[in-house]
């Protein structure tokens, strides 16, 4: 299941160690060029060992872990922990982050005139004015 030699390649262990929820994920982010392994962006099939530095950007956060065991099929939770060392920043305080489109509960569907108004609040076009 798990082994300290060798290489894997970087989709399938960000995968494998449950950075993403599935390996097409992985990989299209490797695609995006949201993956980079010691500095240098990577295609999915780049192989990854144990000391890389591997930077996902993913979900509107970025992780930076640096690889400690090598993994070659999807691993629990408790076990995935131990594969790598976070470096990551923490992520922002809920109250930090801003609700987009809470309306109050049986209010119904948004007027044309709610709509305007709240695209005028959020700066986008698409509001008359």
């Amino acid at each position: 299941m798990a082994s300290d030699e060798g290489s894997v390649r970087v989709d399938s262990w960000i995968w494998s160690v449950r950075l993403t929820k599935t390996r097409s994920m992985a990989s299209s982010a490797c695609r995006a060029g949201h993956v980079r392994v010691n500095g240098e962006r990577v295609k999915p099939a780049h192989t990854v060992r144990s000391g890389d530095e591997v930077r996902l950007r993913h979900a509107g956060r970025d992780r930076i872990v640096v690889v400690s065991r090598i993994v070659r099929k999807r691993v629990g939770a408790p076990v995935a922990v131990e594969c790598y060392v976070d470096n990551s920043p923490p992520p922002p305080p809920r109250e930090h982050t801003v609700p987009i489109g809470l309306r109050d509960r049986g209010t119904g569907r948004p007027t044309k005139r709610d709509r305007r108004d709240m695209e005028r609040l959020r700066g986008t076009p698409g509001g008359l004015g």
